[in-house]
């Protein structure tokens, strides 16, 4: 079994509900929860610049069963275009 990393233990931002993506090329990823953007995950940041884990992680909340999940999404668009689903 190979040996644990440091990113092994690092929440992931992706799952926290805090995480968003800001679609700024300079700083794409942001927390939402501590007010900064960044180049890198935010949890490495926070890592990175005080040494500790990110104590803000909150899971993202269940999804609801939707239309999608469940195949009932229609294929066709408004522009005359069938998307397969």
């Amino acid at each position: 079994m190979p040996p644990s990393s440091d990113t092994d233990k690092r929440p992931d931002c992706i799952k926290c509900r805090y995480f968003r993506i800001t679609w700024e090329p300079d700083h794409p990823r942001a927390c939402e929860a501590m007010g900064f953007k960044t180049k890198l995950m935010p949890s490495a940041e926070v890592k990175r610049a005080s040494g500790q884990e990110c104590l803000h992680f909150a899971p993202k909340p269940e999804r609801k069963d939707s239309a999608r999940s469940q195949g009932n999404v229609s294929t066709e668009t408004g522009a005359g275009r069938s998307w397969k689903a």
